[in-house]
């Protein structure tokens, strides 16, 4: 199994720019596909999006996508998820995943997780 903890999260105004990482431990990180999915209170958890494992494909969903953007660097076992334009309705608890692929979008089809970061945008 991988390991995962995410980082970078904070308050930010709305319009503002937010870089969040998933750094993970374990030799075997770079055969993952990772996911980013997200959990405001009182709601279900929600896909933002996800890489392959080789970083040449992404999948977003349709609220994030033009704002948001994942990149990896397997060299040092990081996953990023650039947010961009961020709206009060981003505001949520990030999580990453580690999975089989790029275009799952059900936590159920993911197996390792992080611990979470939050996100608070203000309007």
């Amino acid at each position: 199994q991988v390991q995962l903890v995410e980082s970078g999260g904070g308050l930010v105004q709305a319009g503002g720019s937010l870089r969040l990482s998933c750094a993970a431990s374990g030799r075997t990180f770079s055969s993952y596909a990772v996911g980013w999915f997200r959990q405001a209170p009182g709601n279900e958890r929600e896909f933002v999006g996800a890489i392959s494992w080789n970083g040449a494909r992404t999948n977003y969903a349709a609220s994030v996508k033009g704002r948001f953007t994942i990149s990896r660097d397997n060299a040092k076992n990081t996953v990023y998820l650039e947010m961009n334009s961020l709206k009060p309705e981003d505001t949520a608890v990030y999580y990453c995943t580690a999975g089989g692929s790029y275009y799952y979008t059900a936590p159920r089809e993911y197996d390792s997780w992080g611990q979470g970061t939050q996100v608070t945008v203000s309007s």
